[in-house]
């Protein structure tokens, strides 16, 4: 017989039936455990997030900080335009989803309807351009250049025109105070990127879709408290989106204000001076070219040599910031972007970089100074120097015989550098060096050059010290390709690119005294320029150059002052940079620039100027003039702009002159003078959060360069020491 029982059932069957029932039993606890978690112990969280579910938020934007001068004028405001709205959410209850109504408001305000109608559309990847990607509960502007008689319209027919508004908003405006343009500065506002709206979720102020940020300038870096925080009104809405009643109401708070170091006075007539010398130039002839000077761009810099705060900033080419306001357009866009426009978005006193020519003689002078040349020896200032096969030339083929450094500096003697250098190279090992001091290197550094200054503007370049480093990373970067294309016995250019493929990452003789007068592939900017100057004005302390000043809240009982920040300190003594500084009076008064800065009273307001010449292959001459007083350093650069002193220097007379209150022959009339002595306190607040501010008046300074009272030609000329 056999041993099956009679249900049929073997021991394997049995063990498989036991095993189901445990896993059936275990899904059966897992579900129950998961609806218990859900709700009874989560059940409030998920209940509370359900009714938010039906929650839908409408913003209202707050009204933007104003960006001012230092005496209160408004650089950047909000200007009361008429906008025309429409609400999405009441037109889609309409029989026909508001088209007629888009329809009849789209012939009021001279529009295509087509062109209406798609701005109201909600913006999806399938959705082109124009549409809207904010909420679709928030009014979607329609124009902002409504005309008064076309919001009367609107508003007395009303019935005709249901879920549209005409009201008085706030757009940012950029006035351009007495003729201020200050483009760059200034910046421009822009929309929000996804990726922004995201990373703002978490914070106390987030992003909407519709918002405007800073783009540029101190719009960007001042952005959070320029913006202030947006008001939300909570509504509740159905299943299908319809508003049903109202759920809170939290209002906006307009943002602060920023007041800057700027003069617009002083920015108007740097800015206009600028523009003046480039348009000169071009007027003017280059014998070395044999045609006039294309003076393509340039930049100039005003700062207070005590803080490093900034009194002007000017950029040419330029364009009107307003451009921006409501939207560019995409012509607009293409004519800054385009190359024939010569970039004009760039703010060149902090984003041009060129090599500085004889402005770094400073750097050189202390390098040697502290490798333990002595100041006052007797250094060959001779027409030319030879190293090697090559011969270096002084500017012009001059020759003054032995002179000291500070004459050296006065008298931009090239061969006196080229001596310093190359004495050094040879000391520090020539092309086989093992323990190199680097004096000249390692003084750029400390000087600050070749990293950013920190200016509280965005985007700004690092310029470049071309160290051992630098010229290790740049041979290893283009090695391959000198080592294909150089040929040992080829023409020029295979010839220099065979040198560089063997030996491209050493510092050789020649690079080492071109390096000492500013040539090469130094890289400065204007800003970099500025800070240095400023140091060695105040005895050599540099400061973090900066244009905020201090930011007061809109109903003006919160004052945050943005303090001077010392960035560190000039590698030399008091003894060293006293005597640079008195080398520099003697180039207004007997050396490069003593030709441009005839009658000037140094007796009364002592200048002191270093010239430039940079030559850069296959261009005109860059112009560079670094000055100083006792309260500011003003420094100019015109790219093709010829010789320092011819180039740039009537610009950087005429801005003194203003601000200084003095006539062509230095005759001083305090009455006159824009700005003295640099201005400290802040601008008046008012009780009721307003912020004082003098009249502005149109600035037009006299555009014809008032001759020096020695007679020479203040235009860039063929005759007369220059450099």
């Amino acid at each position: 017989m056999s041993n099956i029982p009679e249900t049929g059932r073997t021991s394997r069957v049995q063990i498989r039936l036991v095993v189901i029932q445990i896993l059936v039993f275990s899904l059966l606890l897992t579900l129950g455990g998961r609806l218990w978690y859900l709700q009874i112990r989560n059940g409030d969280e998920y209940t509370a997030e359900a009714k938010n579910n039906h929650v839908q938020q409408v913003v209202q934007p707050a009204v933007r900080g104003s960006i001012l001068d230092a005496r209160g004028v408004p650089l950047a405001d909000n200007e009361t335009r008429l906008v025309v709205s429409a609400n999405r959410t009441k037109l889609l209850k309409m029989a026909d989803d508001g088209k007629a109504v888009l329809t009849r408001l789209a012939g009021v305000l001279s529009m295509k309807p087509a062109d209406v109608i798609a701005k109201v559309r909600l913006c999806d990847a399938k959705t082109p351009k124009p549409c809207w990607n904010g909420s679709p509960y928030q009014p979607i502007p329609v124009t902002e250049d409504a005309t008064t008689q076309q919001a009367l319209q609107i508003r007395e027919r009303s019935e005709d025109f249901p879920g549209i508004t005409a009201e008085p908003t706030a757009v940012r405006s950029y006035p351009g105070p007495g003729g201020v343009n200050a483009a760059q500065v200034l910046g421009y506002l822009g929309p929000v990127t996804d990726n922004e709206v995201a990373k703002s979720e978490k914070t106390d102020n987030p992003l909407l879709r519709s918002d405007q940020v800073g783009r540029a300038g101190l719009e960007s870096t001042y952005d959070q408290q320029l913006r202030g925080k947006s008001g939300v009104t909570r509504y509740e809405v159905d299943n299908l989106g319809r508003v049903i009643g109202k759920a809170g109401d939290t209002p906006a708070k307009p943002g602060s204000s920023l007041v800057t170091s700027i003069d617009s006075r002083i920015q108007a007539i740097t800015e206009k001076e600028l523009v003046t010398a480039m348009k000169n130039l071009r007027k003017t002839y280059d014998s070395v070219t044999h045609s006039n000077y294309k003076a393509d761009s340039g930049a100039a810099v005003v700062m207070d040599v005590h803080t490093g705060r900034i009194i002007a900033m000017a950029s040419a080419p330029t364009y009107d910031p307003n451009v921006w306001s409501g939207g560019i357009s995409a012509k607009d866009y293409a004519k800054l972007t385009k190359t024939s426009s010569n970039y004009p978005l760039l703010n060149r006193a902090i984003q041009g970089q060129s090599a500085p020519g004889s402005t770094f003689k400073v750097i050189s002078t202390s390098a040697a100074v502290n490798a333990g040349y002595a100041p006052d020896g007797g250094y060959p200032c001779t027409s030319s120097m030879s190293i090697g096969n090559r011969v270096f030339k002084n500017f012009e083929g001059e020759s003054f015989g032995d002179i000291s450094l500070g004459k050296a500096l006065e008298v931009s003697c090239d061969t006196v550098f080229y001596y310093l250098a190359y004495d050094q190279w040879k000391k520090d090992g020539g092309n086989h060096p093992k323990h190199p001091k680097d004096w000249f290197f390692r003084t750029a550094h400390q000087f600050g050059l070749g990293k950013k200054t920190g200016i509280d503007l965005p985007d700004e370049v690092s310029g470049r010290v071309p160290d051992r480093a630098w010229k290790q990373a740049y041979w290893e970067a283009n090695k391959d390709l000198w080592c294909k294309q150089g040929k040992k016995n080829g023409n020029y250019v295979e010839q220099i690119e065979y040198e560089n493929c063997t030996d491209g990452n050493q510092v050789r003789a020649g690079d080492s005294v071109n390096y000492a007068i500013g040539q090469g592939d130094t890289l400065l900017t204007p800003i970099q320029e500025a800070v240095m100057y400023s140091a060695i004005a105040n005895g050599g302390t540099m400061y973090q150059p900066s244009v905020g000043k201090a930011i007061i809240s809109a109903d003006g009982k919160t004052v945050q002052p943005i303090k001077p920040t010392v960035a560190g300190k000039l590698p030399d003594t008091k003894k060293t940079v006293s005597y640079i500084d008195k080398a520099l009076e003697g180039v207004v008064t007997s050396g490069t620039a003593a030709w441009q800065f005839g009658g000037w009273p140094q007796d009364k307001i002592a200048l002191h100027a270093k010239t430039g010449t940079a030559e850069v292959a296959g261009k005109q001459t860059t112009s560079w003039l670094s000055t100083y007083t006792k309260d500011y350093a003003i420094v100019m650069t015109i790219s093709q702009g010829g010789t320092g002193s011819g180039g740039s220097g009537p610009a950087v007379r005429k801005i003194y002159q203003a601000m200084y209150g003095l006539d062509g022959k230095g005759k001083q009339d305090l009455k006159k003078a824009l700005l003295p002595k640099p201005q400290t306190a802040l601008p008046k607040i008012s009780k009721d959060g307003t912020i004082d501010a003098p009249t502005v008046t149109a600035n037009k300074p006299d555009s014809k360069p008032t001759p020096p009272a020695n007679g020479s030609e203040p235009l860039a000329a063929t005759t007369g020491r220059r450099d």
